[in-house]
């Protein structure tokens, strides 16, 4: 799969959020975005999912054009800012009422991820009762579990300790082999060149690769 970006500014009012940005992200590649917190990642990470329409330019998946469009890949799953889910009910039901809109994976699947992301022996908690930490790997695991071809994530290793995130950066560098396109934001550089073969610094609405 092929995302272009031609020409795109995402303004605020008076305020350039992005500015003028052109790039191309491919299949069989993880795409890191450094920056410090404020300077657009996350705003060009809704963009290219289309929850953001771009003030100028254009957004193309495999050549269609989503804003024109007005369309959601469906191939695309993300997970930007703060997750959220029904509080009321566990991990577990909240992951398979997700999975029960396009119906393709089962509890069985669902489970697997939830080990995945060290969160099997809460799935049954309240996602109320959750930590922050706990929240976020429900929210890396809704965005993967059903194997999609492109994946957003935006700083999704907030508040995970250590050995999971090691897990995720090892499921995500097989998922690139396997081809899938990913784009990871991050502040912190160093988990971005363990996972990224692709690296774009973000300062003052402009973007420009560095590896």
């Amino acid at each position: 799969m092929k995302i272009e970006l031609k020409n795109v500014t995402k303004k605020f009012k008076n305020n350039i959020v992005i500015n003028n940005v052109s790039a191309t992200f491919e299949s069989g590649n993880i795409y890191g975005f450094y920056g410090r917190n404020g300077s657009g990642k996350s705003v060009l990470q809704k963009i290219i999912s289309g929850l953001y329409i771009p003030t100028s330019g254009e957004v193309l998946i495999d050549g269609v054009n989503i804003n024109k469009k007005e369309l959601y890949p469906s191939c695309m799953r993300i997970l930007i800012e703060k997750p959220a889910f029904f509080p009321d009910i566990s991990g577990l039901e909240n992951l398979k009422l997700l999975a029960d809109i396009n119906k393709i994976i089962d509890e069985k699947k669902i489970l697997e991820v939830l080990e995945l992301v060290n969160l099997k022996d809460e799935k049954k908690k309240k996602y109320s009762k959750y930590s922050l930490g706990m929240k976020q790997k429900l929210g890396v695991a809704q965005a993967i579990m059903e194997d999609p071809d492109i994946i957003i994530l935006d700083e999704p290793f907030n508040g995970i300790e250590q050995a999971t995130v090691d897990k995720l950066i090892d499921y995500l560098l097989k998922k690139k082999e396997e081809g899938k396109l990913i784009i990871v934001s991050t502040h912190i550089k160093e988990d971005l060149t363990k996972l990224s073969n692709h690296i774009y610094m973000f300062d003052n609405g402009s973007i420009k690769i560095s590896i």
